[in-house]
């Protein structure tokens, strides 16, 4: 927030003091807002807040701002909000705004905050728009948090307009969710451009999906360039998929720390390969500290960090690595640990690779449901409940009673799948029943990895 000056009325000058004081002092109002204006630039807050109160008294709106920011600023917080309500009692949007933030920030009193935001939204102030519906968001309704999205939006607030999307993604309105975050997109929003990747992955326009991934990436969003990492290697293309992903890497992002590992190890590049496998099993990805494990003892000849790696890997469930861990283990003449890792290793993780469309519905959900509030389940989870789902019905030509026939040809209870079935459905057509949380979805992934075992799907 800065000092605001006076429409119309021109900004002090240096040798202006001698005669605005004798205008001030004579009860000129702009006057003496001036002269606040002016000890406020030169750092003297007692002498500006004098001349604001002597203005604002004789109905100087700007005054009445300045006093409410220096209260806030500097003095005590229900004078600034006896000041800013006095501006904002005269249509003024913005102090109406800074009101509202105050009751709701600093007294916690909503309802009186939710009605100086709807005053200030309806004189025009973006902001505050936004703000109502962020509040009517949290309390559920979702109808005004869309109105308000949207006046706010159309005065060009592309964070609106990116939750537009989030709530006709929600609501299963295809139509609106592309409009919004092509709006927001267009506007520079770099998650609307991802998410819109992502949408179109859904929906089975990769060209599409690119052309926005690309959008978003550059404004350096890591999930993009993860994306496009994986289009690059999908083309055989490993020298640009390594340049994605390490550009995702370089954010932090184990699982492309682990690619790009991976990658540079088929470009030959061992030393990128240890950096990236290391940097991912530190931040605790099994994955590539199993990998890390199999790249010290190949190329360094390092048995010792070798062994150091795959135990961590295999102490996080990491099957192949406790079977590796074990035979180290056992050419070391450690029986009796290797006996521990090789008679009850871990179980072997889903390893199927999955299509785009359903890496992306995973993505989006797990999106929207942080978006809400809630703790998203795990992205590889819903990945593995999806494609579970498609593997295991591949067979049958007639879907028409696709339960049924899981039922029958695996054994599993009816409910068991009805509900599988259930929360695949919420994935893929958003709005047809509320996301799952990481309960329910650890309940369904049970089912969905009975019914590999059953089927003899691997």
């Amino acid at each position: 927030m800065a000092w605001r000056g006076e429409v119309a009325v021109p900004a002090p000058r240096a040798g202006d003091e001698p005669e605005l004081l004798a205008a001030a002092q004579a009860g000129d109002a702009r006057a003496a807002h001036r002269l606040g204006k002016l000890y406020a630039q030169h750092g003297e807050r007692a002498a500006a807040k004098h001349w604001w109160e002597r203005a604002a008294a004789g109905g100087n709106v700007d005054s009445a701002y300045n006093l409410g920011i220096w209260h806030e600023k500097h003095g005590s917080l229900e004078e600034a909000v006896t000041w800013y309500e006095a501006a904002a009692s005269t249509g003024d949007a913005e102090a109406a705004t800074n009101l509202a933030t105050l009751l709701l920030e600093q007294r916690g009193d909503p309802e009186a905050a939710r009605r100086w935001f709807e005053t200030a939204a309806a004189a025009g102030s973006r902001a505050a728009a936004r703000r109502l519906a962020l509040m009517c968001e949290e309390s559920g309704e979702l109808g005004a948090a869309r109105e308000w999205h949207r006046r706010a939006a159309a005065d060009g607030d592309v964070a609106s307009a990116h939750d537009l999307g989030f709530l006709a993604y929600c609501a299963g309105d295809d139509a609106e969710t592309l409009h919004w975050w092509e709006c927001a997109a267009r506007g520079g929003h770099a998650e609307s451009a991802y998410c819109l990747g992502l949408f179109l992955d859904a929906t089975r326009d990769p060209e599409g999906a690119e052309a926005y991934y690309r959008l978003a990436a550059k404004s350096e969003h890591p999930g993009a360039a993860s994306r496009l990492g994986g289009v690059a290697l999908s083309r055989g293309d490993l020298r640009t998929a390594r340049g994605w992903f390490e550009q995702a890497a370089a954010a932090g992002r184990a699982c492309d720390q682990r690619m790009a590992g991976f990658v540079c190890v088929e470009l030959g590049d061992t030393a990128a390969a240890s950096h990236w496998f290391g940097r991912a099993a530190a931040s605790g990805d099994p994955e590539a500290a199993y990998n890390y494990g199999l790249l010290l003892i190949a190329e360094f000849g390092d048995f010792a960090g070798g062994r150091h790696f795959f135990r961590q890997a295999a102490q996080a469930g990491h099957h192949e690595a406790a079977i590796e861990l074990g035979g180290l283990l056992s050419a070391a003449g450690e029986h009796g640990e290797a006996q521990i890792w090789l008679s009850d290793p871990p179980p072997p993780a889903w390893a199927r690779p999955a299509e785009p469309e359903l890496t992306a519905r995973a993505e989006l959900a797990a999106a929207a449901i942080a978006r809400g509030g809630g703790v998203p389940p795990s992205v590889a989870d819903m990945v593995e409940v999806l494609s579970t789902w498609d593997v295991v019905t591949r067979p049958l030509h007639d879907h028409s009673d696709v339960v049924a026939w899981l039922v029958a040809r695996s054994g599993v209870h009816l409910s068991a799948v009805e509900h599988l079935a259930s929360v695949r459905g919420t994935l893929l057509r958003p709005g047809s029943a509320p996301w799952p949380g990481q309960g329910e979805l650890e309940h369904v992934l049970t089912t969905a990895r009975d019914l590999r075992r059953r089927l003899g799907v691997r």
